[in-house]
C-alpha cells in the first residue's frame, strides 16, 4: 500500500516538476515585432541571463515593406500599407502565441519613430489592436537613444561601457553615469554624421561633378574630408569627458555591420563581435586598395554579397572613415574593448525586457 502511495506521490511531484519547468521556461520567452522603415520584423528570444545579455535567438522574420517612403511621399499610411501591416502582424501573432507559446504578457508590438508623423498613425494602431488585442508603441525620438542604450549594452556593463549606433544620417547613443541611491543618469551623445551624409558631403567637394563617380577622384576627397570628421568627433569627445574613461564601447549599425561582414568573412555566432583599431585600419586597407577581394567573395557568400548589395564601395569607405576617426580620436584606445552589437534588431526587445527585469536597475 505504502509502496503504491509512494509511486503515485512520487509520479505527481515529476508530473508538477515538468509543468513548474516548462512554466519558467515559457516565462523566459519574449516575442517583439517593430513596425519599420522598410520593413516588419519579428524576433523571438529566449533568455538566459538578462544581466549578461545571454539570449538566444529562437525565430526572427523580416518582411520588407517601404512604409517610410509611402509616408513621406503622402504624410500618412496609406490604407493599403495599414491594410497590409496588418495582415502581417496577425499571421506572426498566431505563430508567437501558437507555436511558440510565448506569454501574452511579453509579447510588444512597437512602430518606428518616423510614424510619429503620419497623420493617420491611429487608425493603424486602432485596426491592429482590433485584431490581436495587443497595442502598438510608437517610439518616441527623443527615447530612441536611450533604447538603443539599455538594450545593446548588457546591463552588467551599463556603468562602464558607451554606445555609438553609426546610421545613415547621423551617429547617435549614449552611456550611462552612476548617482547616488541607486540612480543613473542617462547621457545622450551624437554625431552630425552618418554613412549617407558623409557620402555626400565628399560628393560636393569634387569640383567636376563629372567625376564624382570616378574612384580615386573619391578617395582623395574622401581622405580630405576626414579633417572635418576629425574635428566633429573631437567636439563630441570633449564635451562628453566621461566617455574617456569607459572601458568598453559597444558599436551597432550598418557601417560596422558591412565592416564585421567582410574582414571577418564568416558567421560569427556570438551576439557580442570583439575587434580592434588594428582590425579597421587592415580592413580600410583593402576596401581602398584591393576592393576586388570582396567582389569576389560576394560570388559565394550570402552575407557578404548582402552587404555589397545594401552599400556600394563609396559608402563603405564613408562607413568605415566614421569608424575608424571614432577609435583614433578615443585616447588609450588599445586598452579598451570594442564590440560590434551584431543583433541590432533585437535591440528594443532588449531594453523593454531589461525594463521589466527585476534584475536589472534601470533607474533613470
Amino acid at each position: 500500500m505504502f509502496k503504491k502511495n509512494k509511486n503515485q506521490i512520487l509520479f505527481f511531484i515529476l508530473l508538477n516538476l515538468f509543468f513548474s519547468i516548462n512554466s519558467f521556461s515559457q516565462k523566459n520567452l519574449y516575442a517583439g515585432i517593430e513596425i519599420g522603415r522598410r520593413a516588419i520584423k519579428t524576433s523571438i528570444l529566449e533568455i538566459s541571463n538578462i544581466k549578461k545579455a545571454d539570449y538566444k535567438i529562437l525565430y526572427f522574420s523580416n518582411e520588407r515593406i517601404s512604409l517610410a517612403d509611402h509616408i513621406a511621399a503622402s504624410g500618412e499610411v496609406p490604407q493599403d500599407d495599414v491594410n497590409k501591416t496588418s495582415n502581417i502582424i496577425v499571421d506572426q501573432l498566431k505563430k508567437i502565441r501558437e507555436e511558440f507559446k510565448v506569454p501574452e504578457a511579453n509579447i510588444f508590438i512597437v512602430a518606428a519613430p518616423v510614424f510619429s508623423s503620419a497623420r493617420n498613425i491611429d487608425a493603424l494602431k486602432n485596426k491592429i489592436t482590433t485584431l490581436t488585442n495587443k497595442s502598438v508603441d510608437v517610439i518616441n525620438v527623443d527615447e530612441e537613444a536611450k533604447m538603443l542604450v539599455k538594450g545593446a549594452i548588457p546591463p552588467v556593463d551599463y556603468s562602464n561601457a558607451l554606445l555609438l549606433d553609426i546610421g545613415a544620417q547621423t551617429s547617435k547613443g549614449g552611456y550611462i553615469d552612476e548617482l547616488e541611491d541607486n540612480k543613473l543618469e542617462f547621457i545622450p551623445i551624437e554625431l552630425d554624421f552618418g554613412t549617407m551624409t558623409v557620402t555626400d558631403a565628399v560628393k560636393k567637394t569634387v569640383v567636376n561633378q563629372s567625376q564624382v563617380n570616378d574612384m580615386s577622384t573619391y578617395q582623395e576627397k574622401s581622405f580630405d574630408f576626414n579633417i572635418v570628421l576629425r574635428k566633429k568627433i573631437k567636439q563630441m569627445l570633449d564635451a562628453n569627458p566621461l566617455i574617456l574613461k569607459k572601458e568598453k564601447i559597444y558599436l551597432s549599425g550598418g557601417a560596422v555591420w558591412g565592416f564585421s561582414t567582410l574582414y571577418f568573412n564568416e558567421n560569427v555566432k556570438d551576439h557580442y563581435i570583439s575587434f580592434t583599431l588594428e582590425d579597421v585600419i587592415n580592413y580600410d586597407a583593402v576596401l581602398k586598395n584591393n576592393f576586388t577581394k570582396y567582389s569576389n567573395v560576394a560570388k559565394t557568400d550570402k552575407e557578404v554579397a548582402r552587404v555589397l548589395s545594401t552599400y556600394d564601395q563609396k559608402y563603405l569607405i564613408s562607413a568605415n572613415n566614421i569608424l575608424l576617426n571614432l577609435l583614433e580620436g578615443i585616447p588609450n584606445i588599445e586598452t579598451k574593448k570594442i564590440y560590434f552589437v551584431k543583433d541590432g534588431q533585437v535591440t528594443w526587445l532588449m531594453s523593454h525586457i531589461a525594463d521589466r527585469s527585476k534584475k536589472v536597475n534601470t533607474n533613470f
